[in-house]
């Protein structure tokens, strides 16, 4: 396969990845200006997906595209690769898009219970930071945070915007399971374990949240591009809470 490139002057790379996939990157850094240009970009083929498009998964800085090469070339009638007949839509995508798009944010509010044995590592992160659990969990829960993407497990969000007053490193020893809902932290990430798991980051609390509902479409509680807030509650809140239906 003839790799073509588009890098260094028009500020994006776009390369293969194997026969049947292309990844866009349009950053080299977790930035909220990245962030808009990918959720413009992947937007765009929501609207417009091309006649042999499988699916695209996004990252933090990059959109992974896939194609069935077979069906591209049947549509296109083309001399070249299906490679380079998907490469030249997607360097014409990127190169017509706006750096950011106007978007309707969600907004959404996950309830917390901080510490106890449902937040085992909340002491720990506290006095990695020389800070009460308290003061961690006002900075926590006091900040708003963007989903850059969904991965790891199906509906964990990869949340941007935890202070790094609360940053602690991961567990020198990951656990065998980390029950669904627990909330976590590993270096300057904060996230939420949507389905139970081993994992080593340190846990400080737990949401009754659901955020994998295999039955729903999409199955994902949080999607790229919303915006999280999360608000500590009581066990007696946690125990009784139910989901508005």
């Amino acid at each position: 396969m003839r790799s073509i490139v588009a890098k260094e002057n028009l500020g994006f790379d776009i390369h293969p990845l194997g026969d049947m996939a292309i990844m866009v990157t349009l950053g080299t850094s977790i930035d909220i200006s990245i962030h808009r240009k990918l959720k413009t970009f992947t937007t765009y083929l929501d609207n417009h997906p091309f006649e042999g498009m499988i699916e695209y998964v996004p990252a933090f800085t990059s959109v992974t595209v896939y194609y069935d090469p077979v069906r591209v070339l049947e549509i296109e009638k083309q001399k070249g690769s299906a490679y380079e007949i998907v490469y030249s839509k997607m360097k014409q995508i990127v190169l017509s898009l706006e750096d950011s798009v106007e978007e309707t944010k969600r907004e959404i509010e996950i309830p917390v219970y901080y510490g106890g044995e449902l937040g085992p590592d909340l002491e720990f992160v506290a006095k990695h930071n020389n800070l009460t659990t308290d003061e961690v969990i006002h900075i926590h829960s006091e900040g708003e945070y963007l989903v850059y993407m969904i991965g790891f497990a199906p509906g964990f969000p990869y949340l941007g915007g935890m202070s790094e007053q609360i940053s602690a490193p991961r567990r020198s020893n990951p656990r065998m399971n980390i029950m669904k809902g627990s909330v976590g932290i590993a270096g300057k990430q904060t996230g939420v374990y949507s389905i139970s798991t081993p994992g080593g980051w340190q846990i400080i609390g737990r949401t009754p949240l659901k955020f994998f509902r295999p039955s729903d479409n999409p199955p994902s509680l949080l999607r790229s591009g919303d915006v999280i807030r999360f608000k500590p509650i009581s066990m007696e809140v946690f125990r009784n809470y139910k989901e508005d239906s």
